[in-house]
Parts: structure tokens; C-alpha cells; sequence
């Protein structure tokens, strides 16, 4: 299955789908490194048995082990696609709304501070 049409079917795949997919992508990322199973769990902190079952799919990881499995191959540019967009809070926007007002010609309202005669 290639990227592109992969990144179209996130949607459309069950769960256990998903999950099969993400852990053969890790497997295929250590493949590419050249690394054992053995290598990727000494380095990061855990042990063959989990490295291989995490390939399989068979146990269920933390984010923790995922993110430490990501830090030894690299591929903590990943988690890019998880971060969101920080929205600009209603408050900010009044506020950059009021500052920006200005009279139709052009000039900031000033108030004539001088009584008037009536």
C-alpha cells in the first residue's frame, strides 16, 4: 500500500487496522536502520520480547513506549501531525478589532474636550 493512498484510508480502517499498520511501519523503520529487535529494545529501555510483541501487534503500548521506540529510530517528526493549531481566543480578536478602528477618513476619533456654548 503506498503513502498516498494510505494517508486516504485512515478513515475507512478499523481500529485493530490501524494499529496493525502503525506497528508494521515500525517494523519496517528498524528494518530500514538496520537495527534487531534486540538493539531497538536495549536502546530504548525495554525489553526484545516487548519490541517484538509492540511489531505484532499483540500488546497494547503506552504513549510513553511509543514515543521512546520513535526517539531511538529517529522518527519523532511523526508526531507532527498530532499537534493542533492554537486558536486565537475571542478576546484577542476584540481586542485587535478595537485598536484597528478608525474614523472614514482615515484619522483616530478625538473628543473635543472644550465646553460647548448652548
Amino acid at each position: 500500500m503506498d503513502v498516498q493512498s494510505l494517508k486516504q484510508n485512515w478513515y475507512s480502517m478499523s481500529d485493530p487496522a490501524i494499529v496493525e499498520e502503525l506497528c508494521h511501519t515500525l517494523k519496517q523503520i528498524r528494518l530500514q536502520q538496520n537495527l534487531t529487535q534486540g538493539q531497538l529494545a536495549e536502546k530504548a529501555g525495554l525489553s526484545r520480547s516487548a519490541i517484538s510483541k509492540i511489531e505484532l501487534g499483540k500488546v497494547s503500548v503506552s504513549m510513553l513506549t511509543v514515543v521512546q521506540v520513535l526517539r531511538v529510530l529517529q522518527q519523532l517528526h511523526l508526531l507532527d501531525g498530532w499537534k493542533s493549531a492554537s486558536a486565537v481566543s475571542p478576546l484577542e480578536v476584540a481586542k485587535l478589532k478595537a485598536r484597528s478602528r478608525l474614523r472614514a477618513s482615515g484619522k483616530p476619533i478625538r473628543r473635543n474636550m472644550e465646553e460647548s456654548e448652548w
